[in-house]
Parts: C-alpha cells; structure tokens; sequence
C-alpha cells in the first residue's frame, strides 16, 4: 500500500518540515557570513526544499493544470553542500556577503510564509473547536 505523501497527510506536517528546512539554511547562511574573511573558504548552501521533500517520500511531480500556473521549480534543503562562487579573492575565499544576505531575506521572507500558513491552519482547527481565543 502506497503512503500518504507528506502534504497529504497533514498540512502542518509540510509546514514543519518547511519551517526546519529553512532553519538549517540560516545555519548554513550564518556560517558563511561568519567566514566571510576566512582564506580558501567557499561558500555553502543546502539542497533544494522539494529535493528533500523527495527524500522524505513526500513530493510528487508537481503537474501544470492551467496554463496560469507557474512552471515548477526547484526550492531549497537540509544536505550542504558548496555553492559554486562568482569570484574568488586572492586568498581563495569564496564567499559573497552581497549573494548571503540575499538568500538570508529569502529564507526569513519563507520563514514568515510557513509561520502565516502554520498559524492560519492551526486557527482553523480552533475555529471549529470553538475556541476563537
């Protein structure tokens, strides 16, 4: 018997899974920032969301059913890995602080998303408790 994938089963699960995906990164982030200035370090960043997704056994292929849908792309995940650097300074490092704070406000901009979803959904069950409170 096939196993409920991960969205499937419950929203807040994806959520959570989400929500620790995206700190790891800002792990990730922060050590790279932190070794801004270290010689012949190179940058680093984890693999794509929906790639951990697939691991966990929860991401099916995303299917375009309206011509209005976004084509599916990859996100962000858990396995670190080096990131490929633009340039690199005479004393090897790789690390731009300029691309790091970039993926540092997407990640927190995610973070806020997940955080509204888990929030929204969680009122819901509330709601129907009775508990509007």
């Amino acid at each position: 018997m096939d196993r409920p994938s991960l969205a499937a089963r419950n929203p807040l699960d994806l959520a959570e899974s989400r929500l620790r995906w995206l700190d790891r990164r800002q792990e990730v982030l922060a050590r790279n920032i932190s070794n801004a200035d270290t010689p012949g370090y190179r940058a680093r960043d984890i693999t794509p969301f929906t790639e951990h997704l697939s691991r966990l056994g929860g991401a099916e292929r995303l299917a375009r059913t309206d011509a209005r849908h976004f084509t599916p792309v990859g996100g962000n995940a858990p396995r670190a890995k080096v990131d490929r650097a633009a340039e690199v300074t005479p004393d090897g490092n790789a690390v731009s602080l300029d691309d790091q704070a970039l993926k540092v406000a997407d990640t927190d901009s995610a973070h806020a998303l997940a955080m509204g979803l888990y929030r929204r959904w969680t009122g819901m069950f509330r709601t129907a408790l009775g508990r509007n409170g």
